[in-house]
């Protein structure tokens, strides 16, 4: 396999795209913060090598050839008194205590400093100025530095200031690009924030109109770009609203005006004489009436109520007992979600009345699922193809040849109930059911 097939499209591999952050406030952070931490080691690097090492070394070498020369001025009259007179030239003037342990050995044991580059340049200072074992510690005092050169049976014990062997500058700069690089980071995620918050904000306001709720608090803000989403997407919700008034009003208005001829055309019919023709032309006004109800139906499939926070135990339980004989009814937990009661009871309501036409049984179960809730109606009738379930869910469709003939509707059932379910956020899914037949599952979001 090439190496360019094991790249995804925009050339990260999956391993590094897994980890890389999915939010925009997270690769944001990662795009302002990543520069600065690589410029930072950057420059912390080239400090230490060109600078602050050169300098630590010169003094390292400074303080080495102070100790070399003590050493060899105590070699020409050994003794206390020679270390005693050592020490008071040395302790004033270049902040060097000098002590003589008689009898004494260089210790064993060697503790490294958290910064082991200090113990190489001292060490490789002392290597050359001394000729004479030697022996130092750079953690026993904070402020000092511990050396010792064994000289003949003795020990000869120098203690010199930090500062005289290592760059205090260093670690002043190292805390200043800290502090530096935190107040930068703190900058830019107080920044990014406020950036990332009218995109969320936006976000959200689509979710809940595509749930059907209110979204009149939305006020578009942030960057002219996210400003202008924002207004485009209050301009798209107002031809939506308009678009789904005007279907309203239009089959309405066209369901009224059918209205009167249809009962003068039945109030005429039930003044003729009872015959077959007669029985047949009462039959066919009564299916345009419930032809009228289903587009009636379709229109308010979207209008009308606000979602709350409901129960659906008490919820199911009051449905289900409207039908005769009721359909047996399931709850796992306690499901909860925001639904419009009203508009949802006239979903399920067609689930059941088609699952009790077309199936000697029916069955209404709920359950919580992660982030969602399933509410499934299941029947035992002849169902329908797998081939068929998107052509079901489309208006008008009468899918005859799968189940019984439906004489009676206009094939709007499915398509409202998905209507409705669509506009709680949720989605209808069709498949088989384990009792033989369809099985209807209406997706709510918590």
């Amino acid at each position: 396999m090439s190496k360019r097939a094991t790249l995804v499209p925009n050339g990260l591999s999956p391993q590094i795209k897994r980890i890389l952050p999915k939010s925009l406030f997270g690769r944001a952070i990662l795009i302002i913060i990543l520069p600065i931490a690589v410029m930072q080691i950057a420059v912390a690097y080239f400090f230490f090598n060109a600078h602050w090492d050169t300098v630590t070394a010169s003094l390292s070498d400074s303080v080495a050839a102070d100790v070399s020369v003590a050493v060899e001025l105590y070699k020409q009259s050994p003794g206390a008194e020679r270390a005693e007179r050592l020490d008071n030239m040395l302790r004033p003037n270049m902040e060097l205590a000098v002590a003589l342990e008689m009898g004494e050995s260089l210790p064993t044991s060697q503790r490294a400093s958290f910064f082991s580059a200090l113990d190489k340049t001292l060490r490789r200072a002392l290597n050359q100025s001394l000729t004479d074992p030697f022996w130092f510690d750079t953690t026993r005092y904070p402020n000092h530095i511990d050396i010792r050169v064994q000289v003949d049976d003795d020990v000869l014990r120098f203690i010199a200031a930090r500062e005289r062997v290592f760059a205090p500058t260093g670690f002043v700069f190292i805390f200043w690009l800290l502090t530096a690089t935190v107040l930068l980071t703190l900058v830019s995620i107080i920044f990014i924030r406020n950036q990332a918050r009218p995109i969320k904000e936006l976000s959200e306001a689509a979710d809940r109109f595509g749930r059907g709720q209110n979204i009149s608090g939305f006020k578009p803000s942030g960057a002219s770009e996210v400003r202008l989403a924002g207004q485009s997407f209050l301009k798209m919700r107002r031809r939506i609203s308009r678009h789904i008034d005007q279907r309203t009003v239009f089959l309405a208005g066209v369901s009224h005006d059918l209205r009167t001829p249809l009962t003068r055309l039945k109030l005429h019919l039930a003044l003729q004489d009872v015959n077959e023709e007669t029985d047949a032309a009462k039959r066919d006004v009564k299916d345009m009436e419930n032809m009228l109800d289903g587009y009636l139906d379709f229109a308010r499939g979207l209008t009308g109520e606000s979602a709350v926070q409901t129960s659906l135990e008490p919820y199911l339980k009051g449905l289900v007992e409207k039908y005769t004989p009721a359909p047996r009814l399931s709850i796992l937990g306690d499901p909860v979600a925001a639904i419009k009661p009203v508009a949802l009871e006239r979903a399920i309501a067609n689930l059941i009345s088609n699952a009790q036409k077309f199936g000697d049984k029916c069955r209404v179960s709920a359950e919580a699922a992660d982030q969602n809730v399933l509410i499934r109606v299941e029947d035992d009738g002849p169902g329908i193809s797998d081939d068929n379930y998107v052509e079901a869910l489309k208006p008008f469709s009468r899918l005859d040849p799968a189940r019984n003939q439906n004489i009676e509707g206009v094939g709007l059932g499915l398509s409202i109930t998905r209507d409705i379910i669509q506009s709680h956020g949720g989605s209808l899914r069709l498949s088989r059911s384990d009792m033989g037949g369809l099985c209807a599952t209406i997706i709510l979001p918590v």
